[in-house]
């Protein structure tokens, strides 16, 4: 059945290039003009779809109704929370050290 197949597909290929080559200046314009508008809207749909559902999610986890992948969210906020307290604690201790080392290379200044 796979090599009927292969052969159909093959054989209509011979049979219609030429037919496809020489309407080809017709076609590219009909493609333009119906591939990319519906391209575009399909497109505009999709983001529309994936704004609601953001919109959705966000509302819902700002009322506190733990919406799914809450969990997740809350934990990289925390663990980003956490880091930016670390770093600040670490600038902290050792901002002082790097100023008096400065100090120390030019006495004189």
């Amino acid at each position: 059945m796979t090599g009927f197949t292969i052969t159909a597909i093959v054989l209509g290929f011979i049979v219609f290039a030429p037919i496809i080559v020489l309407t080809s200046p017709f076609w590219l314009p009909i493609f333009v003009l119906v591939f990319v508008p519906l391209v575009g809207f399909l497109s505009l749909c999709g983001f529309g779809v994936a704004a609601v559902a953001v919109l959705s999610w966000v509302y819902r986890y700002s009322r506190g109704l733990h919406p799914p992948g809450s969990d997740r969210f809350d934990y990289a906020r925390n663990r980003i929370a956490t880091t930016a307290r670390e770093v600040k604690d670490y600038a902290k201790e050792y901002g002082g050290y790097l100023h008096s080392k400065v100090k120390d290379a030019a006495p004189g200044a």
